[in-house]
């Protein structure tokens, strides 16, 4: 392999140099689980006991962490390798037994009381670092379950999650997708790698054909991918039935304090408020003049100069100089990122689609996996998983190991405010009304993709839970009649909603996470909000919202998001992003 080809790949050694120190690591770990599991029913008899438990749960808790980041990681990027599959096999099936070793614990420290807590605080100081955790968990008791329950539900809890790997080996390993030739001439494997490359193709023919091929493979697996859903969903009723939750979105909302009413708002508001979309719709298929628009035309841009490709390079310099607002430690950070090795670059067979970020607690480092290809869509998706990256590395490096990881409503702020920075960095060095065109339809484009679909897709995994919780079963008639539905609803009447479109809920790997994707939503309210303020005030806004990168979980997320001066409990971030894709159509019609 040339040096440049090892440049553009992530160096996961740096976590664990051989897969021996791995497994070593492993052991150690379960070693450190059974004398935890040996204090059963002293956990917390005194103050210092309770101070031991604490100490010797994170300890296993950082390793644990570590162990599953490189697996997952190790495996993604090639998940034809045999070794690596087996080691996240490994990791998943420690982690199942950590889970079933350690079940007690939340029952027996349940037996205890917050007063007893604070007793023990006064009596030793250090103990008062857990002071949000004990109130959060004591919070939870009517929800814990006997020792033996728990244990039971941690089993279940691994058949619950094959439901998402049984997915994931359908859509990577097992689908067969077919080779098209583009109107350039080249072979084109059809793949969700290449998806965003082939839908801004400027020929339509290419775009549809691509388009139905790789929702048609889903297509004929249709009732496979229902199946697995379906028991997806009723793992999800299940779960939170036993632990007395009155329904599966309450269990994943109150995780992190999330009122349900932030959902029923961005919900509710989102459908009263489609009437910006439709028009963009309008006018996306006036200007490609096309007969019938269909999502296929949806990501293609409006203007010719968005044919341009970027290098990695350049991409690497525009993400620099757009977030350089955020401070010179900020830059060097991203830099580091880039320089050291901390990015899987560029698509290759057998890698893991889409792109992410993930990373353990110190001494380690956040790492990223990209597909880059050169679109102005791999250059955003660069400055996003970055956001996400540098979230965790100033939470970590200011938090303790308890507070440093993030909830997922807070997680999307970070990497969409990235993107933010990057479309006016770009807008303001636009050099003529096509490139001005360009930016503007793509902020439409993120705000429709990131807000209204994601607000969509949220509908729609609302609407299936209650229908597994009514006990009505979830057939393939009736998941691609909810998505067809919620197109039309969504999009209006100018969007062509096929067979091929009513499959597409069936290629969503964020279902299996659930009630996961309305933080998408939810975020990109907060950030436009945050980007809003930060050039509105200058220094100020800056440090508010630097402030908040260093916050991990310290707090709840309603609560944290104050501290950058947005308030999620409030509809208001919800209907300025309305304001915001509103006032941006407007802008794109005078210069179209």
């Amino acid at each position: 392999m040339s040096t440049e080809a090892v440049s553009s790949r992530w160096n996961l050694r740096e976590m664990f140099a051989t897969d021996e120190d791995w497994k070593a690591t492993l052991s150690e770990t379960m070693a450190m689980v059974d004398a935890l599991a040996a204090r059963k029913g002293k956990l917390a008899e005194n103050a210092a006991a309770l101070w031991e438990t604490a100490q010797q749960y994170e300890a296993i808790q950082k390793n644990l962490y570590a162990l599953f980041v490189f697996a997952h990681s190790n495996f993604d990027q090639d998940m034809s390798d045999s070794t690596a599959k087996s080691l996240f096999e490994s990791a998943s099936s420690a982690g199942t037994q950590i889970g079933e070793k350690l079940s007690f614990m939340a029952p027996e420290l349940m037996g205890h009381s917050l007063e007893e807590f604070l007793a023990f605080c006064r009596e030793k100081p250090e103990l008062k670092l857990y002071d949000l955790f004990a109130r959060d968990f004591f919070e939870k008791k009517e929800h814990v379950l006997s020792a033996e329950m728990e244990n039971l539900m941690v089993r279940m809890g691994d058949l619950g999650g094959s439901f998402q790997k049984i997915f994931n080996d359908l859509a990577v390993n097992d689908i067969e997708f077919p080779e098209l030739t583009s109107p350039e001439g080249e072979k084109v494997k059809v793949s969700e790698a290449e998806y965003g490359r082939a839908l801004t193709n400027p020929d339509a023919g290419y775009r549809n054909a691509f388009y139905n091929a790789l929702l048609g493979g889903y297509g004929k697996h249709i009732n496979t991918i229902t199946s697995t859903y379906y028991g997806s969903v009723k793992y999800d009723v299940f779960d939170a039935k036993s632990h007395r939750y009155p329904n599966a979105r309450s269990q994943a909302l109150k995780a992190n304090h999330i009122p349900e009413e932030v959902y029923d708002n961005l919900v509710s508001t989102v459908r009263e408020n489609t009437g910006p979309l439709h028009q963009y719709i309008t006018l996306r298929k006036r200007v490609l003049g096309v007969e019938k628009y269909r999502f296929s035309d949806m990501m293609v841009p409006l203007v010719k100069e968005a044919s341009k490709k970027y290098t990695y390079e350049e991409a690497c310099d525009l993400v620099l100089k757009a977030t350089a607002v955020l401070g010179e430690d900020y830059t060097a950070v991203l830099k580091q990122a880039m320089e050291n090795r901390w990015i899987d670059v560029y698509p290759a067979p057998n890698k893991q689609s889409g792109a992410y970020s993930t990373g353990a607690y110190l001494p380690h480092h956040p790492y990223v996996l990209l597909n880059f290809n050169g679109t102005l869509d791999s250059v955003f998706t660069l400055a996003h998983e970055l956001g996400h990256s540098l979230h965790t590395y100033f939470s970590n490096q200011t938090q303790p190991f308890i507070y440093a990881d993030y909830s997922i409503f807070c997680a999307e702020v970070a990497s969409t405010l990235n993107e933010e920075l990057l479309s006016r960095y770009l807008f303001s060095h636009s050099q003529s009304d096509d490139e001005k065109a360009l930016l503007l339809c793509k902020k439409l484009d993120d705000i429709r993709a990131t807000f209204y679909r994601q607000t969509m897709f949220a509908d729609f995994e609302m609407q299936t839970h209650r229908m597994v919780e009514r006990g009505e079963p979830l057939l393939p008639d009736t998941l691609c009649g909810l998505h067809r539905d919620l197109n039309e609803l969504y999009y209006g009447k100018d969007l062509d909603v096929d067979e091929f479109l009513s499959y597409e809920w069936g290629r969503i790997p964020h279902f299996y996470r659930a009630f996961y994707v309305y933080q998408y939503a939810t975020g990109i309210s907060a950030s436009l909000s945050i980007a809003e303020r930060i050039f509105r005030l200058g220094e100020e806004g800056v440090r508010d919202y630097r402030k908040f990168l260093t916050t991990g979980g310290s707090d709840h997320p309603i609560e944290l998001l104050r501290i950058a001066g947005v308030d999620m409990a409030s509809p208001q971030p919800v209907l300025d992003t309305v304001k915001i894709f509103r006032e941006t159509l407007a802008e794109l019609e005078e210069l179209l």
